[in-house]
């Protein structure tokens, strides 16, 4: 080994080491803004559950049990909102140095094909407004055979196995 060489090793270590030290601060920084959007995430859910099961009281009641359930999730309620039977909650969770906020609404289902007007799928869906599926097509072959009274099961028949059709009907033919 060179003069000029000697010590290089060590410097070249200590730089490695400073570098997995910045990437691994960097994981653990990422690991806890996760944890705090979960955090906040699962108090919001659980505070509009809250003020959503307490809506008919009056929204006073509504909102002071949704900052209850959030304090015990370990956040708090930034904004709370009850109109008619639906809670809209925004809850904080402070972890670190990071204060994530999430919204969550509750409130009973709309019925089949109707949909609350100020729904945020209303407004931001690119596909418009809520559509109900689609009602089944016209009836297959095998609707209307059942419809008939042949309802004999999909797949090759054993002739022991009955069909279910009457015995006339098996030696008459379909």
């Amino acid at each position: 080994m060179r003069g000029r060489d000697r010590g290089s090793a060590t410097v070249w270590a200590a730089m490695a080491a400073c570098a997995m030290s910045a990437v691994f601060a960097v994981v653990l920084a990422m690991g806890q803004v996760v944890v705090a959007r979960h955090r906040a995430g699962a108090a919001a859910d659980l505070a509009a559950l809250a003020a959503a099961g307490r809506a008919l009281e009056g929204a006073g009641r509504a909102c002071a049990q949704a900052a209850r359930v959030a304090r015990a999730q370990g956040a708090v309620v930034v904004r709370c909102a009850v109109a008619g039977e639906i809670a809209d909650v925004t809850a904080a969770a402070v972890l670190g140095p990071y204060r994530p906020e999430v919204r969550s609404r509750a409130g009973p289902p709309a019925p089949p094909g109707l949909r609350d007007a100020s729904s945020p799928r209303d407004t931001s869906s690119p596909r418009g407004p809520y559509l109900p599926p689609a009602l089944p097509g016209p009836p297959d072959a095998a609707d209307a055979a059942d419809a008939a009274g042949r309802r004999d099961p999909p797949g090759p028949r054993h002739p022991d196995v009955p069909t279910g059709r009457s015995s006339e009907a098996r030696r008459s033919g379909p």
